[in-house]
């Protein structure tokens, strides 16, 4: 006699379907949050790793600049000049020198200057012969979302915002520069990002060759 063993036949019930599903779906959402919470944090990250180094590149380059002046009182066309400005509590200064740069053959005129777009500060800069009367038409942006950008010159045992080689005849021995930038880009969250500062202090060389 041949035996029959039934095993059992319980299944699923809707409810039980249910309870997996939601509770799935909430491990889902979960891991969905988590994800784009790193993703975020990663382009974060990454854009203020670029707003640093671009800082750094400027702040490096107008040392090198600023330590290659040359002027001369016996020379018209020799100039350092250096102005400070306000943009609603932003500090902005603008610097005009004469210096030597391996971008250009000779001695060269360099500007820089902040511009305001749709409140907020960019720091621009050309660059031309120093013996060119053309007009300077060949400004580049060097850098956005500056919070603010100051240069202060030794006078005697003084820090000062303005210079004027016309009036002083001579260039500054020293020259501060402080480039202060905000670690995130997005305009909504300006007000809550913490600010980040590139500090260098260059040595002006006066009376050098021209």
């Amino acid at each position: 006699m041949s035996r029959i063993v039934e095993g059992s036949g319980r299944g699923f019930t809707l409810i039980e379907l249910m309870i997996a599903i939601a509770i799935m779906s909430v491990m889902l959402a979960a891991l969905y949050g988590s994800f784009l919470l790193a993703d975020r944090a990663l382009v974060q990250v990454g854009e203020s790793s670029l707003k640093l180094q671009e800082s750094c590149a400027v702040v490096d380059t107008l040392k090198r600049e600023l330590e290659s002046v040359r002027y001369s009182p016996d020379n018209s066309f020799c100039v350092f000049k250096m102005n400070d400005r306000d943009f609603y509590g932003r500090q902005a200064s603008s610097l005009t020198m004469t210096t030597t740069t391996p971008l250009m053959k000779g001695l060269a005129k360099i500007n820089y200057t902040i511009e305001e777009r749709d409140g907020s500060l960019v720091i621009t800069k050309s660059m031309v012969s120093a013996f060119s009367k053309e007009a300077e038409e060949n400004r580049v942006d060097l850098v956005e979302d500056v919070e603010s950008f100051t240069l202060q010159a030794k006078y005697q045992d003084l820090w000062v915002k303005t210079w004027d080689s016309s009036l002083s005849k001579n260039a500054p021995a020293e020259v501060k520069i402080t480039l202060t930038m905000r670690m995130k880009s997005n305009k909504e969250e300006a007000s809550s990002a913490v600010p980040f500062s590139v500090f260098e202090t260059a040595k002006v060389m006066v009376g050098r060759p021209l």
